[in-house]
């Protein structure tokens, strides 16, 4: 989906072209700009000269040279229409070149600039993307991830039923998935540590707040083990039985289980109605 959505937008763009290439004298050769003085060369171009030459660039992935153009067309000609789309595709540019900070920062400019502009969705959606392409992994601070996740519901809330607020809710699931890993990353070091209640309030938060992703089955499975160890084992049993109810093929079920019963055959584990409570039961 990093290239997908962008190039529909990036093509919409391209429309407004097909009447004005054979206007500007552009002869569609984007080198030759480039043959002498770049600066001197982007001087004297009509702006849908610019842009077009810009659009090339970019169908061609020389997205320096298209981020060049495209501030090149602002500069000399700010009062243009053009110059609108221009920092658009700068944006875009500067997005394909992993250069997230100058995107963000260019998309900002335009949002306030031109709230009413007809790609205003894109913009958004374009900014929550390079925030998104920013999360770390689940080892390290997830600060990141949560900006991420502010953009894209923003995106989801402000155009909800455009193809941007589609993929931003498919992106959202992976976001807190990153945002539960780093919970159960704490909570382990926590229950390493023997810092049990720490450890019991992150793996909470985990089943509380993040019930659609995979880790779930995990941090029930731990809460069992730290209720054990703490030697309420009314607790690890109604937490292994939301385990066994919500996740029954779960090899963090079979471990859950074998903890409670020990000595049992692993098979137990899948028998119906084994050691299974109400979700809600739990806490």
């Amino acid at each position: 989906m990093r290239q997908t959505l962008p190039r529909l937008a990036l093509l919409c763009s391209l429309l407004p072209l097909a009447a004005c290439g054979g206007a500007t004298g552009w002869d569609g050769r984007l080198g030759s700009l480039f043959d002498s003085s770049p600066t001197a060369a982007l001087q004297d171009r009509s702006p849908e000269a610019l842009y077009a030459a810009g659009i090339q660039a970019l169908q061609e992935q020389r997205y320096a040279q298209a981020g060049q153009i495209f501030d090149a067309l602002e500069r000399e000609h700010p009062f243009s229409t053009w110059a609108t789309n221009a920092k658009l595709m700068s944006a875009y540019a500067d997005y394909m070149r992993n250069r997230y900070t100058e995107a963000i920062g260019t998309l900002d400019r335009f949002i306030q600039l031109h709230p009413a502009h007809r790609d205003i969705a894109y913009a958004h959606y374009l900014r929550a993307l390079s925030l998104y392409e920013q999360i770390n992994d689940a080892q390290r601070d997830q600060r990141s991830t949560e900006l991420a996740m502010a953009a894209l519901q923003d995106v989801v809330n402000r155009f909800p039923e455009t193809a941007y607020a589609r993929d931003a809710r498919l992106k959202m699931d992976l976001a807190r998935d990153h945002l539960a890993g780093r919970e159960m990353n704490i909570g382990r070091f926590y229950q390493r540590q023997r810092l049990l209640n720490a450890a019991i309030g992150r793996y909470r938060r985990v089943v509380e707040q993040y019930q659609t992703t995979n880790h779930v089955p995990e941090a029930l499975h731990r809460l069992t083990e730290i209720y054990l160890s703490l030697g309420l084992r009314e607790e690890a049993a109604r937490t292994a039985s939301v385990l066994g109810y919500n996740f029954p093929g779960s090899p963090w079920y079979q471990d859950s289980y074998a903890l409670l019963t020990p000595g049992a055959a692993p098979s137990d584990a899948a028998r119906p109605g084994l050691l299974r409570r109400a979700w809600g039961n739990i806490f």
